[in-house]
């Protein structure tokens, strides 16, 4: 049976009623091949059968971004070709970065994201136009082993890892840039974490009472002096601001939200977060994970309908004071508040890529 295919050359979709029909036909189509868990490739012009999505999502992004043009054989989607060799169906990231990991990086943080209200468009996604604009750009003609987005997280990772300032790292753009000329790159490091941000890497800056009294967030965020002792919000000069305002202390918050549901969106650690519900010890001499102790079990009596749904997240809070310049004749010291994903293993949950930086408090007493 020959499907008809013409629909998906309509330019004038919104007030088409051959392409909404031959959308929906499409769907149909491919509801039974989609995965356990309810995801299928979607063939639209941004994610080009790269990223998997539910499909109420493939619906809004083929209506909003139109059908891939050289998706001619649709065997991702249950078309049937009979000759092994015969089909002109591009491979998934085919030409361009063709193992590049961002893409599954990408794929659970967007199906995890991606919700599609009542009216059928798309709600939060538009925040990952500008990743997917530099995840399928080469980074170097010629290059497919890195896409630009990848190479640039590799370089951001060395940054943090070998201790480079910014100046520094600036300058290694410049050289790159100087030296390659047609690289695909951004020109700072203030460029590359706003983009970094948009992955979930970001930080929010909340000033500080000079007393450590309040914080001016939320209802406090404008004002101008504490509501606790009345100090001033901003440093003084002889009575008067300095030339801009700088503020006493500045606390950064890493939100947390964003991260835990990166941990159950990806499919890797999303069995993972339920670990300390199935695998527990039934032995009860046998104590291998906080789960097995007796505060856990104590908890869990107290507080029965959080300890009914498995999904629920345990964490464990750290909190000490470091000198971040490893010069002990600076007085200026920090507070990083750590977070443990009790959730997981006992093998994974106090390993480095699993715990969660959630504040750091600037000066010298203790937080509290």
């Amino acid at each position: 049976m020959t499907i008809d295919k013409s629909w998906t050359q309509i330019r004038k979709r919104s007030n088409s009623a051959m392409f909404w029909q031959g959308l929906q036909s499409f769907l149909q189509m491919a509801k039974p091949h989609v995965n356990d868990r309810g995801f299928i490739r979607c063939p639209c012009n941004r994610c080009i059968n790269n990223v998997q999505h539910q499909l109420e999502v493939l619906e809004t992004h083929i209506h909003r971004f139109g059908f891939m043009s050289d998706y001619n054989e649709w065997i991702y989607h249950g078309e049937n070709v009979n000759a092994a060799g015969s089909s002109n169906v591009p491979e998934p990231n085919s030409g361009v970065h063709d193992s590049d990991e961002m893409f599954e990086v990408l794929e659970d943080i967007i199906s995890n994201d991606a919700e599609v209200d009542q009216l059928g468009t798309q709600s939060s996604n538009v925040q990952y136009d500008d990743l997917f604009t530099v995840l399928n750009s080469e980074l170097y003609p010629g290059v497919s082993s890195f896409s630009s987005l990848n190479f640039l997280v590799k370089l951001m990772h060395l940054k943090v890892m070998n201790k480079w300032t910014n100046k520094s790292f600036d300058e290694l753009l410049k050289l790159l840039k100087l030296a390659f000329p047609k690289m695909d790159l951004v020109d700072s490091h203030y460029e590359a974490k706003k983009l970094m941000t948009k992955i979930g890497l970001g930080y929010q800056s909340i000033h500080v009472c000079k007393n450590d009294c309040a914080l001016f967030w939320n209802e406090n965020s404008t004002s101008e002096t504490c509501p606790v002792c009345s100090e001033s919000r901003w440093k003084m000069q002889a009575g008067r601001r300095t030339g801009k305002n700088v503020p006493h202390k500045v606390l950064r918050y890493f939100p947390l939200a964003p991260r835990l549901k990166h941990l159950f969106a990806m499919s890797k650690t999303a069995k993972l977060m339920r670990w300390h519900r199935a695998r527990k010890s039934t032995d009860d001499n046998v104590m291998r994970h906080p789960v097995d102790g007796r505060a856990w079990k104590d908890f869990d009596r107290k507080h029965p309908l959080f300890a009914d749904d498995v999904r629920n997240v345990r964490l464990g809070l750290a909190a000490d004071s470091f000198n971040p310049f490893n010069n002990m004749s600076i007085s200026y010291s920090m507070w990083p508040v750590v977070l443990t994903t009790y959730n997981l293993p006992p093998w994974l949950c106090m390993k480095p890529e699993y715990l969660m930086l959630s504040l750091l408090i600037p000066g010298p007493q203790s937080p509290g």
